[in-house]
């Protein structure tokens, strides 16, 4: 069942429609939810391209935890932009959000369809309830993405383009925010409201329906796996063991860390339940430090987790944060500032000599030979240097493995 006979399903509920090519209903209603969700998944088109179709070169039984997929964290805030605050200026004030500078929030200048179709596998998104408290919308703490654009309508994106890239697997990680709105809480609604969408009908069919574990890629093609990063524990616990995916409880993820070890499966043999992962994002520095301290700080915490990757622990997952937020340090490094080496902020624009950690990853990336393992790696201004993604890319086999 594709994403356009699933809404002629929905629409039958409502009239008598005998089958989806004797009514266009299907086409215009899938029209209508991605053109709602645009201001977060982009403008809809279907590109078939080595990026986009890349891992048409490796065999269906290659472990999902042997490959090496790119990333994007926060993905939702490429769109948030001064136009995007001022748009959303009075829902904003009528929620009592403070204005921050944008640049402080975004992560990303790429949409999420230009991700999908330039690689990009692993997708990092914030959701909670909107302005009103009645649906989830996307957030980056108190930077409200779009008020309109809502997970529901999102994750039919997702759905539509592995439609047109069955030979595809996509990959999306969940972590409730709860620094949005002052009143902003993960209660039993938002928990209702995640358990619905990812649960829903057409979820059923695109959500690989595994209970944390990683299989193969033939397994995970042409769906979406959960990166769950948040509990359900405002809810019956019926509904969480329900609910597929891979469990990264937020109470097993250590914050702001450099070298996690998170369990997610005890019943798996050896350490293959196991994820390490580096989760350094607040790069700490006294004030009126050179950024480019900050920058050296992040990238050794990145590359050393990169090297236990490429070196240990073989059938476990390995995930990497190549990404950061804002300090709200003097000057402040921003998201932008921490990945390019330079960026504007609040009119001034702030150098790190030598580059930001994307200038940095890259030799370094290509430093490992062919056949080399570094896992999930998640990148803030991905498309920053050119051929940082295809580097990733490039070190995996598909005819050797690791």
């Amino acid at each position: 069942m594709t994403v356009l006979s699933s809404l002629v399903v929905v629409a039958a509920v409502f009239g008598s429609f005998a089958s989806a090519h004797q009514s266009p209903l299907g086409h215009y209603a899938l029209e209508k939810v991605l053109h709602q969700a645009a201001p977060v998944f982009g403008v809809y088109q279907n590109v078939q391209s080595k990026t986009s179709t890349w891992m048409k070169a490796y065999h269906d039984d290659t472990p999902i935890v042997h490959m090496n997929l790119p990333g994007t964290h926060d993905a939702d805030t490429w769109n948030y932009s001064q136009a995007t605050q001022d748009s959303l200026l009075g829902v904003t004030k009528l929620a009592g959000i403070v204005e921050v500078p944008p640049e402080f929030f975004r992560c990303q200048d790429m949409s999420i369809i230009d991700m999908l179709n330039a690689g990009i596998r692993v997708f990092d998104l914030r959701p909670a309830l909107d302005v009103t408290n009645s649906t989830l919308v996307f957030w980056h703490s108190q930077a409200l993405v779009s008020e309109t654009a809502t997970m529901a309508d999102v994750m039919y994106g997702f759905y539509k383009w592995l439609d047109d890239h069955p030979s595809e697997a996509v990959f999306l990680s969940f972590q409730y925010e709860g620094s949005t709105t002052p009143y902003g809480t993960d209660n039993a609604e938002v928990d209702l409201h995640l358990f619905n969408i990812l649960n829903s009908t057409a979820a059923h069919h695109y959500v690989l329906q595994v209970h944390d574990t990683f299989g193969t890629l033939g397994e995970a093609r042409g769906k979406v796996t959960l990166l769950k990063r948040f509990d359900l524990s405002n809810l019956p616990s019926s509904y969480a063991a329900q609910l597929p995916g891979v469990h990264f409880s937020p109470a097993n993820w250590a914050d702001n860390n450099p070298n996690i070890t998170l369990v997610y499966n005890s019943t798996l043999p050896g350490d293959s339940g196991t994820a390490y992962i580096e989760d350094f994002y607040d790069v700490s520095v006294p004030n009126g430090s050179p950024p480019s301290l900050a920058v050296t700080m992040k990238y050794n915490a990145t590359a050393a987790h990169l090297s236990m990757a490429a070196s240990s622990h073989p059938d476990s997952l390995f995930w990497s944060f190549a990404s950061s937020e804002n300090d709200l340090g003097l000057p402040p490094e921003t998201p932008e500032v921490m990945a390019l080496g330079s960026g504007v902020v609040l009119g001034e624009t702030i150098v790190a000599v030598g580059g930001g950690v994307n200038q940095q990853l890259l030799p370094f990336i290509q430093s490992f030979p062919k056949g080399t393992r570094l896992g999930i790696v998640m990148f803030d201004f991905y498309e920053t240097p050119a051929g940082l993604v295809d580097a990733l890319l490039a070190l995996q086999d598909p005819e050797g493995g690791y």
